[in-house]
């Protein structure tokens, strides 16, 4: 889908694909491409992101006064497709999620220590939610948060961490009061938790496709201030739920895939395929594929119109994640057919750029197998699609 640009928004593209060639260090670009993980190893693009901090690009979503960039939808419309096509990693969820939650209900000194420090990559922030039992029924979550005079003491274990072994601070949910009182939703409440505090430890997961980058985080009396509360004890279960419509619906998806998708596209016309009729039955999936990005693309792009003034996606948010979900994984699935036998060498070496023949091993093949196995959590993680089925079954039909 090509969307119609004014002369401003065409000057606008133009400088930010020269700042991406000219800036972004064609070894991160290859190094990520090497990657499969959500978000990428944070020492590869520390330095990466240092420079979008000091350009002003640190953050595209917030707000001029705190920070951010300001733009309009059609600017990060454009940004996001430039970051696409020039492979260049979407931001931390300090940025995409945090962020727009403290703005939203942070307090002024919330905002004043944190802001800053998730721009400039100071602090990096992981997601404390799901907990071993309480995955999709997050509401059932058991970490306690005790009141002790000017702290909570927090006790429980988080699970499925993404990058909690690489964080120096966690956003989580935990039960301040309990659920038996009232409904599970309520008695939650929004901490903010610093990993290095005594009493919290990480253990790696290693997932099918081979990559540490989830964990099991294990809260063992661990006393937070209670400054650190975000908004009102109790509520935590509604700014959970403005942070994950955020993290279901505030991002800008459709270019990523298409960009993926053209690469396999491409790899399958360059290196054809023994039997004609299996790479045209290839072809016809990639066609399809198109046509319902072309959908995802359109509703991303009415939904910044109104998201752009900080407004979360509502019921938009399970939409996009389900189809972008699908899709990721249409795609992944797709890419590891087109590889077909290139697809069977498994390297053991975790991340890929760190193999001693990182230089020698064919990027457009390599990570096939290992990145449709990561795949398959995309209908898992920020929510299930049942769940997405479920939410949009209860808005819409009124169950």
């Amino acid at each position: 889908m090509e969307l119609k640009l004014s002369p401003q928004d065409l000057a606008f593209e133009q400088e930010v694909n020269a700042f991406f060639t000219e800036n972004f260090p064609p070894a991160t670009r290859r190094a990520l491409l090497m990657s499969t993980d959500v978000y990428p190893d944070r020492e590869r693009v520390r330095g990466w992101y240092h420079t979008l901090y000091e350009r002003g690009w640190a953050a595209p979503s917030w707000p001029r006064e705190h920070g951010g960039t300001g733009w309009s939808a059609m600017q990060r419309y454009i940004y996001a497709r430039a970051c696409a096509n020039h492979d260049v990693p979407k931001p931390p969820s300090g940025v995409s999620m945090l962020g727009p939650l403290l703005i939203r209900f942070g307090s002024a000194e919330q905002q004043a220590h944190c802001l800053p420090r998730i721009l400039s990559g100071e602090d990096y922030w992981c997601q404390g939610y799901s907990e071993p039992g309480s995955g999709s029924d997050l509401a059932s979550l058991q970490t306690r948060a005790v009141r002790d005079g000017d702290h909570y003491v927090v006790t429980g274990t988080k699970i499925w961490t993404t990058h909690a072994h690489l964080a120096n601070r966690m956003f989580a949910l935990v039960r301040t009061a309990p659920f038996e009182e009232g409904r599970k939703q309520e008695g939650i409440s929004f901490l903010l938790i610093d990993m290095g505090s005594p009493g919290v430890s990480v253990r790696p997961i290693l997932t099918i496709s081979g990559d540490h980058e989830v964990n099991q985080v294990f809260l063992d009396e661990v006393r937070v201030p209670v400054q650190n509360l975000v908004g009102q004890e109790g509520q935590g279960w509604s700014y959970g739920k403005y942070l994950l419509e955020f993290e279901r619906g505030g991002s800008i998806w459709s270019p990523r895939l298409r960009h993926e998708l053209a690469g396999v596209v491409a790899a399958l016309r360059q290196a054809g395929h023994r039997d004609p009729g299996v790479r045209a039955e290839l072809l016809q999936r990639a066609a399809s594929i198109s046509v319902d990005l072309d959908a995802l693309e359109m509703l991303e792009v009415e939904v910044l119109n109104e998201h752009i003034s900080g407004s979360p996606p509502g019921l938009a948010a399970p939409i996009m994640k389900l189809r972008f979900s699908q899709l990721k994984q249409q795609v992944c699935a797709l890419g590891l057919d087109a590889a077909g036998m290139d697809a069977m060498p498994w390297l053991a070496q975790r991340p890929f750029y760190e193999d001693p023949h990182f230089d020698l091993v064919p990027e457009a093949f390599v990570t096939r197998s290992s990145a449709y196995l990561s795949s398959r959590a995309f209908t898992i993680f920020a929510g299930s699609s049942e769940v997405q089925h479920e939410i949009l079954a209860k808005q819409m039909l009124h169950l």
